[in-house]
């Protein structure tokens, strides 16, 4: 069997075009590792659901590949898949929820679209806190009534953080090449950091976000990888126009379907970094562990700007950013399930809550107060004074502290430990790249956050440090 562990997708491309493997024999060593990590042995619960036709699409690919060469960079590589992206074959997209199992979405969300037409194979769906932790303010990170707790896999009693806790985790252990997670407010990043993996929240508009499981506007899918070159080639796999979704209109010159090409080692040479450390939002054992990194961007060649740390948008700002949401969710969970939705059963966000109620003990073990309070709450029409206030507010402001950080300290780029709230709510893009073990066990990660659309120049950043650092440590759980 060929050995699956840790490869990343240039290795895996570069086997399958020596002959050394098929897409075939790829997909059999995922799934042997799910076998035996996931359901088994450590037990990990990353994975949801398998897809039953990954075998026979990778035997396509090989076909393909051998008639007339590889599409690309994707080409025959397995990729899990968040479950709460639409997938128009033979899964479900639950987003965990037992009100929604058994929905076989009528078809594919343009990112999955994307995917296939650029070779990958989807290997399955990966867990996640449930409605991308949605449901109730008391779920635990990782866990859905659907597919159980997903655990950390370098101690079990540590945070796996969520919502695509089952990408991070997947890809943490080897059970798949790449995985894709959706952020509405660090749902990429924040798993990823505490997962040792690489994680990317576009900006919104790079990627469709038609077709997902929604929270609000600020939702986004976005690629994550064991390394930053795996990222970017699964990015430019996801990029593209959809005409269902206005913000990824009139991209011309902006998105790129190749984003290994500004992948260069000696990227950080001359750049100046802001550096962001917030007071009270982590362990002294995680600010230790970004200040350890930071030497590793000077190496490389960067120059830092310390006091460069960016603020909340304002002293109430996570408050009226959950009530942008509350009031969008409504509007946005409504038009999904109209569109994708299979089930005759579940049209509105009502019918949800009501299965719930039904099936209280299975469905909803720890409530349901967030489904609850949009729905009595709001209107769905979105026509409130407060949330077009706020939203007009919100994204205004997030996005100027961003650009002012930037412009005032004369920096390129800004890092910060783990997750900021200015990228999802201004719609900026931030990339976390492992930053090593923190001295609680926990892995922890560097942020770097830039302005709009800056995706090429923050994967060349994150490549440099990443080859110049060299601090992702594997998960011995992983190790058979």
């Amino acid at each position: 069997m060929y050995d699956v562990f840790e490869k990343s997708i240039a290795q895996l491309q570069a086997d399958m075009e020596a002959g050394v493997t098929t897409s075939e024999e790829i997909v059999l060593g995922y799934l042997e590792r799910i076998a035996k990590l996931d359901k088994d042995g450590p037990a990990v619960n990353s994975v949801i659901e398998i897809n039953p036709d990954a075998i026979f699409i990778a035997r396509a690919l090989d076909r393909e590949r051998k008639m007339k060469g590889p599409r690309g960079p994707m080409h025959g590589i397995p990729v899990m898949v968040k479950d709460n992206v639409s997938t128009g074959d033979k899964m479900q997209t639950t987003a965990g929820s037992l009100a929604l199992e058994g929905n076989f979405a009528l078809s594919d969300a343009p990112v999955i679209k994307r995917l296939r037409e650029a070779g990958a194979v989807l290997l399955g769906k990966t867990n996640l806190s449930e409605f991308a932790r949605y449901l109730t303010t008391d779920i635990p990170n990782g866990y859905s009534s659907r597919g159980g707790q997903t655990l950390n896999p370098y101690d079990a009693k540590l945070d796996p953080l969520g919502s695509s806790t089952g990408s991070a985790v997947a890809l943490a252990m080897s059970l798949t090449a790449a995985a894709v997670g959706t952020e509405t407010s660090g749902s990429i990043v924040s798993p990823s950091s505490y997962n040792g993996v690489v994680g990317l929240k576009p900006t919104i508009g790079l990627v469709s976000r038609s077709g997902i499981i929604p929270i609000n506007s600020q939702d986004t899918a976005g690629p994550m990888g064991r390394t930053v070159a795996d990222v970017a080639a699964l990015l430019g796999a996801m990029t593209g126009e959809d005409e269902d979704d206005p913000a990824t209109l009139s991209l011309e010159g902006i998105a790129e379907k190749d984003y290994l090409k500004y992948l260069d080692k000696d990227a950080l040479k001359g750049v100046r970094i802001g550096v962001s450390i917030p007071e009270n939002s982590y362990t002294p054992e995680q600010i230790e562990a970004f200040k350890a990194a930071l030497p590793y961007l000077e190496k490389a060649g960067a120059t830092l700007v310390y006091g460069c740390t960016l603020p909340r948008v304002n002293k109430s700002g996570s408050f009226l950013a959950r009530a942008v949401m509350l009031y969008e969710f409504r509007k946005y969970i409504d038009s999904y399930l109209a569109k994708y939705c299979s089930l005759s059963h579940i049209r509105d966000l009502g019918d949800i809550i009501e299965y719930n109620n039904r099936h209280a003990e299975a469905a909803i073990k720890y409530g349901q107060n967030i489904l609850e309070e949009s729905h009595r709450k709001t209107s769905g029409r979105l026509t409130e004074s407060l949330y077009l206030s706020e939203k007009v507010r919100l994204t205004r402001e997030a996005g100027a502290l961003i650009d002012k950080t930037l412009a005032d300290n004369e920096v390129d780029l800004v890092v910060h430990p783990i997750f900021s709230e200015l990228p999802p709510i201004s719609g900026y893009p931030i990339l976390n790249i492992p930053a090593g073990i923190a001295a609680n066990g926990l892995p922890t990660g560097l942020s770097m956050i830039a302005g709009a659309f800056s995706e090429a120049k923050l994967l060349a950043w994150g490549y440099a440090f990443e080859q110049a650092s060299q601090l992702r440590v594997v998960p011995e759980a992983a190790k058979i």
